[in-house]
């Protein structure tokens, strides 16, 4: 029997987040899911995130998306590192003031680090699905962990994935393809699990428990 397809409206306006989350959904799940972005359901209003950490963020982006009457699906992700007292942490995205400016936050991170040992860090995913019916929303985490080069190396991906070196596979995250990226990334990983969660909640799967 076919299952009618599931709209679920993406808290973002960026069309290159839609469609990878798209596809990391749909490799899931397969054909299920049509991810809508916010000005595709005409939801244009700037929404604050003003959350304390990367869950309540995140449950704030996914509760004005479902106010659209679909299901609404929202990410927080940041960068953590253990000897900067977990900074940047939500504020990676405008670490150094202002928002997207990849190149100042890499400096800034690269000058707080300036001759600590301790270069450990993780990348964080909170991805949270809420639904307009009041359901209990689904909540996953996905999380890498990595250390923080002195110097960029890759020219793929964006944000401090030149600095991330991820030692299994012997490079950083800017040096990964898409497919080796989504394999082992925080976003990935956290997209799998959601898929799981939401896979029993449609009775696409036996529920284990």
């Amino acid at each position: 029997m076919m299952m009618k397809k599931m709209t679920v409206v993406l808290a973002s306006r960026n069309k290159n987040k839609v469609a990878e989350l798209q596809r990391l959904l749909c490799e899931q799940l397969g054909d299920v899911i049509e991810l809508k972005s916010l000005d595709d359901v005409g939801i244009t209003e700037e929404i604050e995130e003003n959350g304390t950490t990367f869950e309540e963020n995140a449950m704030i982006k996914a509760t004005v998306a479902a106010s659209s009457g679909y299901p609404g699906l929202a990410d927080d992700s940041g960068l953590v590192v253990p000897a900067l007292n977990m900074e940047p942490g939500i504020y990676s995205a405008r670490y150094a003031g202002e928002h997207g400016d990849d190149a100042a936050n890499n400096a800034l991170l690269l000058q707080k680090l300036q001759g600590e040992a301790d270069r450990r860090a993780a990348f964080i995913c909170s991805l949270v699905m809420v639904f307009p019916d009041g359901s209990v929303p689904i909540r996953a985490v996905g999380a890498v962990e990595g250390e923080i080069l002195c110097n960029p190396r890759g020219k793929n991906g964006f944000g401090y994935d030149p600095l991330f070196w991820y030692d299994p596979l012997g490079k950083t995250l800017a040096e990964l393809d898409a497919d080796e990226k989504n394999a082992i990334s925080h976003r990935g990983m956290a997209v799998r699990k959601l898929a799981q969660k939401l896979a029993r909640r449609l009775g696409l799967v036996e529920d284990d428990g």
